[in-house]
């Protein structure tokens, strides 16, 4: 999303949410972060959510009603745009993968994450590929050495880049980072004219990449790590109103259930969403799920923050800013919530 559309949807959201605003209550009533979570949202009370994929599995699903009562979407995703909203008092909740809390850490403003989403045998199904471009010779994580590669700092790809350095056992000074934000087919378009030899790329773009350029000697590798991280999280004042965090919790619910819809109702999803809603075809939409695989919603997070300290860490070490803890990231009270949902759907 463009800068000026960014600010578009900013001011349609700044008037959209007057009176039920995302700004939380600066009043008396604020909810301590340690304190129980109300589970009963009350009348009247509203958070905007930018997380437009499970807006959509609402829908399918017949679930949408039970959240529009409390739930004003936003076509909000990504984190450079959830975080500016955050910063506008215009969002609740976004849906986003594992930098942006880091970022917006880093950067004075506080959030936490409410719910987690990884996937069952991360490994062999990676968000992420690295593409690599026509004529370029990559075999081999080691034969990343001198090249040109695409990085976008305070995205997930970025961090991806440096972690695969990290396992080549090559620096920064080995390569050279090209930087390049990483949206829509940005990537594509830089390997396929040469910008850079190397760009990680993810989704469709994988598949259409070789389709597109395969012929001319494009190709891709795994990197063999782990980039299965998704999160819901949002600013901490929302999270201090009672009502906003009463509606927080029940999103948390409806999203967990959602992504197990999702799951178990592939060609339900591929038909509704990727080709109705996002416009690819069938195959497409098949190829994506198959790529995905399963997902995983735990109910402990211990293994996910030990994860998320592992990239702070480097993180840190790379970009010279302050080694936080990924366990203050996180807001355990609602640890168990999807999975609890889904656990009581199931029955």
């Amino acid at each position: 999303m463009s800068s000026k559309r960014l600010l578009s949807v900013l001011a349609l959201l700044a008037v959209a949410v007057t009176g039920c605003g995302a700004k939380a209550d600066d009043g008396a009533g604020k909810l301590s972060l340690d304190a129980a979570l109300p589970t009963t949202v009350p009348d009247g009370a509203k958070i905007v959510v930018g997380d437009p994929a499970t807006e959509v599995a609402l829908k399918l699903s017949g679930q949408y009603d039970k959240v529009s009562k409390y739930v004003q979407f936003a076509n909000l995703s990504g984190g450079p745009q959830t975080t500016e909203a955050f910063r506008a008092h215009a969002l609740d909740l976004g849906s986003v993968a594992e930098i942006p809390a880091i970022n917006a850490t880093w950067t004075g403003l506080k959030v936490k994450i409410v719910a987690s989403k990884f996937r069952q045998d991360p490994i062999a199904h990676p968000i992420y590929k690295l593409g690599i471009a026509p004529g370029v010779s990559v075999k081999t994580l080691g034969d990343l050495r001198g090249k040109k590669i695409a990085y976008s700092p305070g995205q997930a790809q970025g961090a991806l880049i440096l972690k695969v350095l990290k396992k080549a056992g090559l620096t920064k000074e080995d390569v050279k980072l090209v930087e390049i934000p990483s949206t829509g087919d940005v990537y594509v378009q830089a390997l396929a004219g040469k910008q850079v030899d190397v760009a990680p790329i993810g989704g469709v773009q994988i598949k259409r990449y070789l389709a597109k350029y395969g012929k001319d000697g494009a190709t891709t590798i795994d990197h063999g790590l782990r980039d299965d991280a998704g999160h819901l999280y949002g600013p901490v004042e929302s999270l201090e109103d009672p009502g906003k965090a009463a509606a927080i919790r029940a999103y948390v619910a409806a999203w967990g259930v959602a992504q197990d819809w999702i799951d178990k109702h592939p060609k339900e999803w591929i038909e509704g969403y990727y080709v109705k809603d996002q416009g690819l075809s069938e195959a497409d939409g098949q190829w994506l799920v198959d790529n995905a695989g399963h997902p995983d919603i735990p109910a402990d997070w211990s293994d996910a923050i030990q994860r998320q300290q592992q990239t702070i860490e480097l993180l840190a070490k790379e970009t010279g800013n302050p080694v936080i803890q990924a366990k203050d990231l996180y807001d355990l009270r609602f640890q168990t919530v999807a999975a609890d949902a889904i656990k009581a759907g199931a029955k």
